[in-house]
């Protein structure tokens, strides 16, 4: 029996490639006292993890090569020494990517078996707590509000939208293809969405939102928050979740013009959070995620990938905005 991984071979020079990465096979680990043997399901991939590479997310430690690429997984215990995680549970855990990892109890969540594995990895997941989080504690819309969100058929932007619609806003989403701003309106009930790469975006995002917008969920930075800047309303909330049009590259660009001064002018709060910061709270978000699921009021997007091998491409993709929702890629 062996053990797949695969490894960062090189650091990206500029945007990511598939022989940044290859693949070995070693033997299954040994465990220790104190440790659980996982044998990765599925696993997530993120733009995030992009930054990480790039060396632009500091809580994600220096870039380094000869080592697993990171992600969270969905696993099944295969061995154990630790009474309260026996073999056989399902969890939740740093897996990276590869078949088998150990690990400290201390570092896996057991979960109920009855949810598909998707769902832990998107919206009872990261995903969807930074979401939650990122909406509603950072940007605290009101019923009437117009919420605009960027990546809006991506793992968070389509979460985002149906909690802003939820909470009674009028939602606006920014994707990049016809067909995701069609499908964000149809399936999930956005009020409106714009395709960023239109010849005319920004006059589209303005008629799209004609009073104004009180709250920017950005999911990218660059152009489209400075769209955004200048469609903020006096006392308008920036939600600084990610930066995903600046990860992919060795030189990204300068924030957006009208910084300082659009902020102090129009008053405007823009704020930057991870969902770490939230972890006490874990437990309640989720629980009201799932009820929102079960009432049929949040939908929840899954794309999907087969083999662990194809991990590299499936986030290769992404970056290039070949997703929507959340992508994993099923293992085992």
């Amino acid at each position: 029996m062996k053990n797949r991984r695969i490894l960062i071979d090189e650091l990206p020079s500029g945007k990511l490639e598939l022989s940044n990465y290859r693949l070995v096979e070693e033997s299954v680990p040994e465990i220790e006292e104190g440790q659980v043997l996982c044998r990765t399901l599925a696993l997530t991939i993120g733009a995030g993890t992009r930054a990480g590479l790039q060396g632009s997310a500091s809580y994600a430690g220096a870039p380094q090569t000869g080592i697993v690429m990171n992600g969270t997984t969905v696993s099944r215990v295969a061995r154990s020494t630790v009474a309260e995680v026996p073999e056989g549970a399902l969890v939740v855990c740093p897996g990276g990517w590869q078949d088998y990892s150990v690990h400290e109890a201390s570092a896996l969540s057991v979960v109920d078996e009855s949810l598909d594995p998707a769902d832990y990895l998107g919206v009872l997941g990261t995903n969807g707590l930074t979401a939650y989080f990122g909406l509603l504690h950072v940007g605290r819309p009101q019923a009437g509000e117009t919420v605009l969100v960027s990546a809006a058929a991506g793992s968070v932007g389509h979460l985002v939208g149906q909690i802003a619609s939820i909470e009674g806003c009028r939602v606006v989403g920014v994707a990049g293809s016809d067909d995701k701003c069609r499908r964000l309106v149809e399936a999930l009930g956005f009020d409106a969405a714009v395709n960023y790469k239109s010849d005319d975006f920004r006059a589209q995002a303005k008629a799209a939102c004609p009073d104004g917008v009180d709250v920017y969920f950005d999911n990218t930075g660059g152009e489209i928050l400075g769209t955004a800047l200048r469609l903020m309303n006096v006392g308008g909330r920036i939600v600084c979740c990610g930066v995903v049009s600046q990860y992919d590259t060795a030189n990204p660009s300068p924030g957006p013009r009208g910084v300082p001064g659009l902020l102090v002018n129009k008053r405007i709060r823009m704020e930057g959070f991870l969902v770490f910061d939230f972890a006490d709270s874990y437990s309640d978000a989720r629980a009201q995620l799932h009820r929102w699921m079960d009432e049929d009021r949040l939908t929840v997007w899954v794309d999907e990938v087969e083999g662990l091998e194809n991990a590299p491409a499936a986030f290769v993709d992404l970056l290039a905005g070949g997703n929507v929702g959340t992508r994993i890629v099923r293992v085992g």
